[in-house]
């Protein structure tokens, strides 16, 4: 059987579900930094030690209550490879927030950070939000990149929202990573239409003056 990947048949919701939000979440960065096993956790509570790698893009769904409001998350898990960057490229569309995922054990993860929000400046909208998540910090020992080279590049890259480290394996800030990236997400979203609102009074005014 041939299955299609066509990313609005993917994004199709069932009207009956409820939810007050829905936003769409892109999770990329370098082939073996823990991309799906930071989704798995989340979407599942399940660790898998060993997995094949991701072939173009996986999709999954969660629903997650915030501050009473039930918030749909859309969460696009892509290939780190090269020979797949053109494919998932095309996911990047519509995407409300973006995850680049580096291993604190790899620098050479870390130091690809740049190409990947280059990729991000070209391919979202301008309103997208950023984060950065360094995963596999149970790899104490074998660590690579400190966590304050990752808040240094908050300073300079202004898109980065905030950074965290995750560890897939221990269950450690990975639900945190995706609330507090659709927490921010309402925030924005409650500030457009409060500024939609005056903006609109503030026509009428001028029309009736």
């Amino acid at each position: 059987m041939t299955t299609t990947r066509n990313p609005q048949t993917l994004m199709a919701i069932s009207p009956e579900e409820n939810f007050d939000f829905l936003f769409k979440i892109v999770l990329i960065g370098d082939a073996g930094t823990g991309k799906t096993c930071v989704v798995s956790r989340f979407k599942n509570g399940k660790y898998e030690e060993s997995h094949g790698s991701t072939i173009g893009v996986d999709f999954s769904l969660k629903t997650v209550n915030i501050e009473g409001k039930q918030v749909k998350l859309q969460i696009w898990d892509t290939a780190g490879q090269e020979r797949f960057r053109t494919i998932t490229q095309s996911y990047y569309r519509s995407a409300n927030g973006v995850i680049i995922v580096y291993d604190i054990a790899k620098r050479q993860t870390f130091t690809n950070l740049q190409k990947w929000i280059d990729e991000v400046r070209r391919y979202t909208g301008s309103n997208v939000l950023l984060i950065l998540v360094g995963n596999k910090c149970d790899l104490e020992s074998e660590r690579e990149v400190e966590f304050s080279e990752a808040e240094a590049m908050c300073q300079f890259v202004p898109e980065i929202l905030f950074v965290m480290e995750t560890s897939a394996k221990e269950n450690k800030n990975i639900e945190d990573a995706f609330v507090c990236l659709a927490a921010e997400l309402m925030v924005r979203f409650f500030i457009f239409y409060i500024n939609c609102f005056i903006l609109t009074e503030l026509m009428i005014l001028i029309k009736l003056t």
